[in-house]
C-alpha cells in the first residue's frame, strides 16, 4: 500500500473504513507515544497537524511552555494489522513542531533529520541502515521465565516460538516492511527477525513499528516480548548489531576496488570517527543501566574498541566483499542494543562517522586476534580501549563531548544527561539480593 499524498491518505482511510488513526511519536528515550483521532478530524490533522501537552512526555517541556503539535508524516499512513478488519485503526509516525511550526528541539525524529542534513552537506545522499534487533520470550513481565530452551538457529520442538515469529513477520509484510530472515539466536528463548536495509529515517521508523509488532502479537499469544538488553544472568544479552553505509547517488562511497580491504578513504575515517568516538556516545546505543550488564566478555557483546573483518568481538565488523558485490560494502557496529533510541542512534553513529571524515581520522590496523583473549597488558599495549564499564562512566564520558553536544543539540543532551544521572543515582543506592545473599550472613 503505496502513500504519496494527502488524497491517498484520504481515500484509503474511506475505502477501508479505519475509524481511528493512532498519531505515533517518541520521548526523547525511545518510548512509543501515541494518541488517537477519529477519521472526522483526519483531514484537519493533515493539514495543520494535531495539538498536545508536551509537559508529560519526558524530556520535552516544561508545563509554562508545553503546547506541542505532531504533525503526521503522510508516506507512514499504515492500517495496523491486529486492529478489527471491518473497522480497522491505523498509524501515522508523526514530527514534532512548536506552534509556530517550527521543527520541535527536543524531537528525536528531528535529531536524526539534522544529522541527515550534515551528510547530504558532505555530499552523501543516502545512509542506509539495517539493524538485527535480538530480543527474547518470556511467559510474562513478571518473571523471566523462558518460553523455549533453543539454541542458535535450532529448528527443533524446543523452537516454542516458531509460530510466534511467524506471525509477526505476515504482520510485519502487511505493514510493507521488508523482513531477510528469522531465527532462534543463541539465548535460551531469545530471537531475531532482521529487516531489509533502508534509509536511516525510514529504518527508524520501521524499527519502532518492528518492536510494537513484536510485543503486540506476542501479547495476543499470551506471552510477553522485551527488548531489555540484559534479562537472564547466564545468557547472552540482547543487541542490535547495525550495519551502515553512504551512498553518493548510486554510488556506494564506502567501497574502493583498489584497497587491501576493499574500503575507501571515506568509509575508513567512518570507521576510525565511530571508534574515536565510541566511549563519549555510549550513552546514546546503551542507555540503560542493565545495558552495561551485556557489555561484559564472554557473551559475545563487543567491549573493546577495534575492527575487524573476521571477529566479532571487535566493536566494528566489516564484512568480507564479495566479487560483484559493490553496493552491499558496509562496516557493522556491534555496541548498541535494542532498547536504546533508534533515532538518536542513528544519529550519533552518523555525525561520529562524519566527523571522521570531515577531520580525516586515520583508521588503525585491524584486529583479528579473539580480543577476550588478551590480557589487559596485551590490551594496553596495542592501544586497544574499553566502552564505560557502566552508566555512571558513560555519563562522564558524555558530559564532555563536543561531538554528542553537536549531535543532539542543547536541549536534548541537557536533557537527557539529567534523566540517567536521576536513573544512576537511584540505581546507585538499592540494596539488591546478590548483597543481602552474600553479605548478611557474615557481616
Amino acid at each position: 500500500m503505496t502513500v504519496q499524498t494527502r488524497e491517498d491518505v484520504l481515500r484509503i482511510a474511506e475505502e477501508r473504513n479505519v475509524q481511528f488513526i493512532r498519531l505515533w511519536f517518541t520521548d526523547i528515550l525511545g518510548t512509543l507515544k501515541s494518541f488517537a483521532i477519529t477519521r472526522d478530524e483526519l483531514e484537519d490533522a493533515l493539514d495543520g497537524g494535531m495539538g498536545f501537552d508536551g509537559s508529560s512526555i519526558t524530556g520535552y517541556q516544561d508545563i509554562e511552555e508545553s503546547d506541542m503539535i505532531a504533525m503526521p508524516d503522510i508516506s507512514t499512513f499504515k492500517i495496523i494489522p491486529w486492529s478489527p478488519q471491518d473497522t480497522p485503526t491505523a498509524r501515522m509516525i508523526c514530527d514534532i513542531q512548536t506552534p509556530d511550526g517550527d521543527p520541535y528541539v527536543g524531537d528525536p525524529r528531528y535529531v536524526l533529520r539534522r544529522a541527515l542534513e550534515r551528510a547530504k552537506e558532505m555530499g552523501f545522499d543516502h545512509f542506509y541502515v539495517g539493524p538485527e534487533l535480538e530480543y527474547f520470550y518470556f511467559k510474562s513481565q513478571d518473571n523471566p521465565e523462558p518460553l523455549d530452551y533453543g539454541s542458535y538457529f535450532d529448528l527443533t520442538t524446543l523452537d516454542a516460538a516458531t509460530a510466534l515469529r511467524r506471525e509477526t513477520i505476515f504482520a510485519l509484510q502487511s505493514l510493507d516492511i521488508d523482513v531477510e530472515y528469522s531465527h532462534h539466536e543463541v539465548g535460551v528463548s531469545q530471537h531475531e527477525i532482521d529487516l531489509r536495509f533502508d534509509d536511516a529515517l525510514k529504518m527508524a521508523d520501521t524499527v519502532m513499528t518492528y518492536k510494537t509488532v513484536v510485543k503486540e502479537i506476542a501479547t495476543n499469544h499470551g506471552v510477553y516480548a522485551t527488548f531489555m538488553p540484559k534479562p537472564l544472568r547466564d545468557s547472552n544479552g540482547s543487541g542490535m548489531h547495525t550495519h551502515q553505509s553512504l551512498f553518493s547517488g548510486d554510488r556506494n562511497a564506502f567501497f574502493d576496488p583498489n584497497d587491501e580491504y576493499f574500503l575507501s578513504k571515506e568509509a575508513k575515517s567512518f570507521v576510525a570517527g565511530q571508534l574515536r568516538h565510541a566511549r563519549e556516545i555510549s550513552i546514546i546505543f546503551a542507555q540503560y543501566v542493565n545495558s552495561y550488564k551485556r557489555l561484559v566478555p564472554g557473551y559475545e557483546a563487543p567491549v573493546y574498541i577495534a575492527w575487524s573483518r573476521r571477529n566479532r568481538s571487535a566493536l566494528v565488523r566489516v564484512p568480507l566483499y564479495h566479487p560483484g558485490k559493490e553496493k552491499a560494502t558496509r562496516v557493522e557496529i556491534r555496541c548498541p542494543d535494542p532498547a536504546s533510541n533508534i533515532y538518536l542512534v542513528l544519529a550519533a553513529l552518523l555525525h561520529a562517522g562524519l566527523e571522521g571524515i570531515e577531520k580525516g581520522y586515520e583508521l588503525p590496523e585491524p584486529m583479528e586476534r579473539n580480543l577476550y583473549h588478551l590480557t589487559p597488558e596485551e590490551r594496553q599495549k596495542l592501544g586497544i580501549k574499553s566502552l564505560p564499564a557502566d552508566l555512571g562512566e558513560a555519563i562522564r564520558e558524555a558530559e564532555n563531548s563536543e561531538l554528542l553536544y553537536k549531535t543532539l543539540g542543547d536541549h536534548v543532551f541537557n536533557r537527557l544527561l539529567n534523566l540517567k544521572r536521576e536513573e544512576w543515582e537511584d540505581y546507585r543506592i538499592q540494596v539488591t539480593p546478590y548483597e543481602l545473599q552474600k553479605f548478611l550472613p557474615i557481616l
